[in-house]
């Protein structure tokens, strides 16, 4: 009977967590649409593991009569996944996308004086999952190479299994309104927030945040009392009743020495259509005078609004990324242009241990 007990108790923790996971997804459904399952197939294999924001512009430019139903579903889905859980649009992949047969409906095709000829109109049902990949982004798997030599931890908490996933959201949304708050509240608009990384600690009744600025003055400066309306804007998006927060800033003595800033300013000169060249160039420039020993960057997508997505990098220095002891920053950034969605990487060798 012991034995009994304990597998349905396992069986009981093992559907909860499957409930759980299921909450960075998003299903949608649609049924019964006037249209071959190849003609829709044709336009799902095109749009399966792209992003949200690009599938819209393939969906928009492709000229197949099934884009349109196809489109409205997937904006559907967004749309509840933004307003009843609560993820980012930038942020959902569309990880599965199906189309099936459905029944073939018989109708009259009416012709010319009073005449009639039977057609056959075929239907189908299309299946989307959408999934949020924030918590999976790839900044994790290339900076844990190095966490037990020369990186930390930004989070500091402990959870139980069952917690562990709610956790990690939590600390998403806080690092979201940190940075919402600032880009509304920067004193110019250059387009760099300044933020290098965002340490949180966790204790049983205090949330300790620790935001690390290149330029904290441009937030601070003038009204020094940001610090308190940012703690009230957290605690109302997380609904902190029992527990206190404690927000504090620090300043990097050498900013263009993280790759986060430096990839926020690269993103500002490409979204001013600057040369990406030139942008690089201008960024490993100020990668200099911070004293590093080396620096890769690496830009992908629709470059300068060419037609074929590539790839471009430039490396200047040492960066020795299969060496475990050599201290190197990494970064991932997105950017939006009117061209689309570019990625830039960069990686920073710090120093050697």
């Amino acid at each position: 009977m012991t034995n009994m007990v304990r597998n349905k108790n396992k069986d009981l923790e093992i559907r909860k967590r499957e409930k759980e996971d299921i909450k960075t997804e998003v299903y949608a459904l649609s049924q019964s649409i006037s249209m071959s399952a190849h003609k829709a197939r044709r336009v799902l294999d095109q749009i399966r593991g792209r992003s949200y924001q690009e599938t819209l512009m393939i969906l928009e430019l492709m000229p197949y009569r099934a884009c349109y139903p196809i489109f409205k579903l997937i904006y559907s889905a967004a749309a509840n996944a933004k307003h009843n859980m609560g993820l980012n649009e930038e942020y959902l992949v569309i990880i599965k996308a199906t189309v099936n047969e459905d029944t073939t409906v018989k109708k009259l095709k009416p012709r010319a004086r009073g005449r009639s000829y039977p057609i056959k109109r075929p239907t189908c049902h299309i299946t989307i999952v959408l999934k949020d990949i924030s918590l999976y982004e790839e900044s994790v798997v290339e900076n844990s190479i190095r966490l037990a030599t020369t990186q930390g931890h930004h989070s500091l908490w402990f959870a139980q299994p069952k917690n562990y996933s709610k956790g990690l959201q939590e600390d998403q949304k806080i690092r979201e309104c940190i940075k919402n708050y600032v880009q509304k509240n920067m004193r110019i608009s250059s387009g760099v927030e300044g933020i290098a990384r965002i340490e949180i600690q966790k204790r049983i009744d205090l949330i300790q945040i620790i935001i690390h600025m290149g330029f904290p003055k441009l937030l601070v400066e003038g009204k020094p009392r940001r610090i308190e309306e940012l703690q009230m804007n957290v605690q109302k998006e997380l609904n902190y009743v029992n527990r206190k927060l404690n927000i504090t800033i620090t300043r990097i003595t050498k900013p263009y020495g993280h790759p986060n800033i430096l990839a926020e300013f690269i993103a500002g000169q490409l979204r001013n259509r600057v040369s990406f060249r030139k942008a690089i160039k201008k960024a490993i420039e100020l990668t200099e005078q911070a004293d590093t020993k080396g620096i890769q960057v690496q830009i992908a997508g629709r470059i300068d609004g060419k037609e074929i997505a590539r790839v471009e990098w430039i490396r200047e220095g040492r960066v020795p990324l299969q060496t475990i002891r050599a201290k190197i920053d990494y970064c991932s950034y997105r950017v939006r242009t009117i061209y689309g969605v570019l990625g830039i990487k960069i990686w920073i060798f710090v120093d050697e241990e």
